[in-house]
């Protein structure tokens, strides 16, 4: 007989600020500084690599943090976690602009073609 699955922790707008405010502190910490810094610098601007290489060390650093408030310590407690921070969103400014100040930790800047598009006309 399979077991239930685990409940999904319920976080109040509020606890989701505070929680989304410890992630993004914990991407400050030199130790994930420097393993974040070495992952990109391994994928070299590949977007496959940066999925490979850079996403699980995202992932990790984020764990460590949402383990603490009933998360499950693997990729499905984040997957969890941004959910309840997309729903949030829409609702709370503070955490709209953690969950982009977020985003822009974990993606690499892109790289925009020049007015006109890179093609010559001919």
């Amino acid at each position: 007989m399979a077991s239930a699955p685990a409940q999904q922790p319920t976080l109040t707008v509020e606890q989701t600020r505070v929680v989304l405010s410890e992630v993004i502190q914990a991407f400050s910490v030199p130790e994930n500084v420097a393993r974040m810094e070495e992952a990109r610098e391994s994928a070299c601007n590949d977007m496959g690599k940066m999925l490979q290489l850079v996403l699980p060390v995202a992932t990790q650093i984020q764990q460590e943090v949402i383990k603490a408030y009933g998360f499950n310590n693997e990729g499905e407690g984040v997957l969890k976690f941004a959910r309840l921070v997309k729903m949030y969103e829409t609702q709370d400014p503070e955490i709209a602009a953690m969950s982009a100040k977020l985003k822009a930790l974990l993606l690499p800047p892109l790289s925009t073609p020049p007015i006109g598009g890179a093609i010559p006309a001919s």
